[in-house]
């Protein structure tokens, strides 16, 4: 299990499978202390797997093991006792949201999720966000984490994705997207559906995630053409950015304390890898955590 004083074997350098001119790099049982979900794939390997790593680095340990279909989109349950995600299967037909224990084990789909992405799990582990396709636009549902009762939030014509709760569990930050390729985050309280722009129209903001101490984060790409991470309390006020390398910056999660974020960074083509980064909230303390020749991607910190 990957809780927060369970042992783990974990490659003491590098990510799993390095290693060096006398064989496999050494391995010694470390602590995995509210350890950061991902998605993996390759060029060589374009199925995608979920695994775990450390904050503090080591070999990501492998969750799920498929040959014919992805596993993306991972969401700690607020126990960290399972995981919410993604499945889907060849040429892109999506299978719908699942569940499993934390170490990969116990899998169970949720129903009426077909075609359904970004789930996300809420603060008192009772209910799942997630988009789904209402025609050919996307729009925002929650359900019991039985998948009933199924109920939808918006009736847009714009397509809405990556719902986010609020620390209290009666709001939800996402993004819209229209027509005309702009997005801007939202945010809907559940007992009124009652819906608040957060940023501006005309924006390209994304992925938005919403901390415990109240402020959500999200990847917006700026007048420099690339995309950075920036902070924003849930009125709008408080706007700052972040990062601010000549470099894609994408899918920011909180770690539970609301002080670091982990993020995606690269990833122009197949050829180009995405690796995951730590940065303060503050914008310093850059580091990055994994290295292998991937693209990792849709990072959850455990709460």
């Amino acid at each position: 299990m990957l809780a927060v004083t369970a042992p783990l074997t974990l490659g003491a350098a590098g990510d799993a499978g390095a290693a060096g001119p006398a064989g496999p790099a050494a391995v010694v049982p470390v602590v995995m202390d509210h350890p950061i979900v991902f998605a993996r794939y390759s060029a060589a390997a374009p199925v995608e797997d979920l695994y775990a790593i450390s904050p503090s680095g080591g070999a990501p340990v492998k969750l799920t093991h498929t040959s014919n279909v992805s596993d993306v989109m991972p969401s700690w349950s607020p126990d960290g006792k399972r995981v919410a995600f993604l499945r889907y299967g060849a040429g892109g037909a999506i299978d719908g949201i699942w569940t499993m224990k934390s170490n990969g084990t116990d899998l169970k789909s949720v129903p009426g999720t077909k075609g359904a992405s970004d789930p996300a799990w809420s603060p008192d582990g009772t209910r799942i966000a997630y988009a789904r396709p209402v025609g050919t636009q996307r729009e925002i549902y929650v359900a019991d984490t039985d998948g009933t009762p199924a109920t939808r939030l918006t009736h847009t014509a714009a397509d809405e994705f990556h719902p986010s709760w609020s620390p209290d569990g009666t709001s939800l930050a996402f993004n819209r997207a229209d027509a005309s390729g702009h997005s801007r985050l939202m945010r809907i309280k559940l007992s009124t559906l009652a819906q608040t722009p957060v940023t501006l129209a005309g924006s390209h903001d994304w992925a938005p995630d919403w901390s415990r101490g109240n402020r959500i984060v999200f990847s917006r790409v700026d007048a420099t053409g690339f995309a950075h991470l920036y902070v924003v309390r849930p009125d709008g006020g408080g706007l700052h950015r972040i990062t601010s390398a000549r470099a894609n910056d994408k899918n920011p999660s909180w770690s539970p304390d609301g002080r670091r974020l982990v993020f995606t960074r690269g990833g122009t083509d197949d050829a180009d890898p995405e690796h995951l980064f730590l940065v303060r909230a503050d914008g310093t303390g850059l580091t990055q955590l994994t290295h292998a020749a991937t693209h990792d991607l849709e990072a959850d910190w455990r709460p």
